[in-house]
């Protein structure tokens, strides 16, 4: 039998954020990539993950804010966890003062844009900043406005409260003992490198990976890269 891998995509992405890896590991495992549906907070998205597995234990991999659902899933119950990949993610709460109010007012005005305006409106304001600007005007970036544009403002609220009310994840870092990924895109202006060399540094024998020419969106933007990696991390053949 495949040993199981579970995909967590970030905010109001979906099953496509992941589709380059999917193909290219199914060979080797069972890809399962989960859908939060209208859940609102990590704690909760996280017992979704632990509570639908279709495997007692598994291999885990989250983007952005799946990287921070990945952590949960991880403090709740490492024993199941084999394998951790966390991609252009943070483990940081929701900052205090003038940074979280700013944080928390540039969401909800993005939220107010799908409200008013529809998701695709709010994607092409939100989605340009994510990518490479070489990647600006190209199949790759209309693959990612059409994802964001499946998903609802509904979802997008519920996923918003997610991130504002997201736990310090750094503590459970040194707790890790498993193989462990820690990814992201050089021009990743969202989750940028030396914050990926920090959470590497504080997991033991965690492999850093920093992709080139690659913004948020790594998964889609550079697969070959990420694939690759995935395929070292998870000790298959090449």
């Amino acid at each position: 039998m495949k040993p199981t891998l579970i995909l967590l995509p970030g905010l109001v992405c979906d099953s496509a954020v992941w589709a380059p890896q999917v193909q290219a590991l199914s060979p080797y495992v069972h890809c399962h990539v989960v859908d939060y549906g209208l859940l609102d907070s990590i704690g909760v998205m996280a017992q979704h993950v632990l509570d639908t597995a279709p495997a007692q234990t598994f291999a885990l991999a989250g983007h952005s804010m799946g990287g921070r659902v990945a952590l949960e899933v991880f403090r709740r119950a490492p024993h199941r966890v084999h394998h951790l990949a966390l991609l252009d993610t943070g483990t940081h709460p929701l900052a205090e003062g003038d940074a979280g109010a700013k944080e928390r007012a540039g969401r909800m005005g993005l939220l107010q844009t799908a409200e008013r305006k529809g998701m695709r409106a709010m994607a092409e304001l939100w989605a340009k900043p994510m990518v490479h600007p070489s990647r600006h005007d190209t199949p790759v970036f209309a693959a990612v406005l059409d994802m964001l544009e499946r998903s609802s403002a509904e979802q997008y609220a519920a996923q918003i409260n997610a991130l504002l009310t997201r736990p310090d994840a750094a503590p459970v870092l040194p707790t890790i003992t498993c193989p462990t990924l820690v990814l992201t895109g050089r021009e990743d202006l969202w989750s940028p490198p030396e914050a990926h060399e920090r959470m590497a540094a504080a997991i033991a024998h965690a492999e850093l990976c920093i992709v080139e020419q690659c913004g948020h969106m790594a998964t889609l933007e550079q697969p070959d890269a990420v694939s690759a990696a995935f395929k070292r991390w998870l000790g298959l053949a090449a």
